[in-house]
């Protein structure tokens, strides 16, 4: 039985969706971001090292990293499935964006969100200023532009195909809906971008995707 070790509003939430888009039973063993740090709590660390989610346990296997399990999960149990065939460009362009979800794409929208939470940490009163201004001067002269890139070119992808790796949906959608929902929270993601936005709300309809927010609970990038 494959158990996956959920952490809420995490990336594991996209591996319970590949599960029930690939119909396999499974189980969720639950663990809760600490409420004033957000980090994942120790025990996390018992399944693996780092302590961090996606994690997923399948008989003796103890598999981490969102890409490397999608790879695993869909080359065991997909039987072809959500995967272009090898050799062809579609499966190149699979590969890519299932490499650049966690690579290049999230790298701004994490500084986005240490820039932005940085002013608010604890600190003395007269320090704050001094903080902010550091946090606005780096988002504006460096964070902002590279979201702004990123953005842009993931928009003049979708204009070519409808899903990431092609005509078809695969996993590598999946991979890229963290990242793209992250940037709805936090990146400025709106219907100015036409092609991201229809590709999201056509994600967020499908059934599988559903049936994952409902077992999955809380996913707080939604809100």
């Amino acid at each position: 039985m494959i158990t996956v070790h959920h952490l809420n509003n995490s990336r594991s939430q996209r591996v319970l969706w590949l599960l029930e888009e690939l119909g396999l039973p499974y189980e969720i063993k639950r663990y809760q971001r600490d409420a004033k740090t957000m980090l994942a709590p120790p025990e996390l660390r018992k399944i693996h090292p780092l302590g961090k989610s996606p994690v997923i346990t399948d008989g003796d296997l103890v598999i981490a990293e969102s890409g490397a399990i999608i790879e695993y999960l869909v080359g065991r149990y997909g039987d072809g499935r959500f995967v272009p065939a090898a050799g062809t460009p579609e499966r190149l362009r699979y590969t890519y964006w299932l490499h650049y979800a966690e690579g290049s794409a999230i790298l701004p929208l994490l500084l986005t969100l240490i820039f932005s939470q940085m002013p608010k940490a604890p600190m003395p009163f007269f320090v704050k200023p001094v903080v902010r201004g550091i946090a606005d001067k780096v988002k504006k002269s460096f964070v902002n532009p590279q979201l702004k890139l990123h953005l842009d070119y993931i928009e003049s992808e979708l204009a070519k195909s409808p899903f990431f790796a092609g005509t078809e949906f695969t996993a590598a959608d999946m991979q890229m809906s963290f990242p793209i929902e992250a940037a709805c929270a936090r990146g400025g993601l709106d219907k100015a971008r036409p092609k991201m936005w229809e590709w999201l709300q056509l994600m967020q309809a499908r059934p599988a995707y559903k049936r994952a927010l409902e077992k999955g609970g809380l996913y707080e990038l939604l809100s």
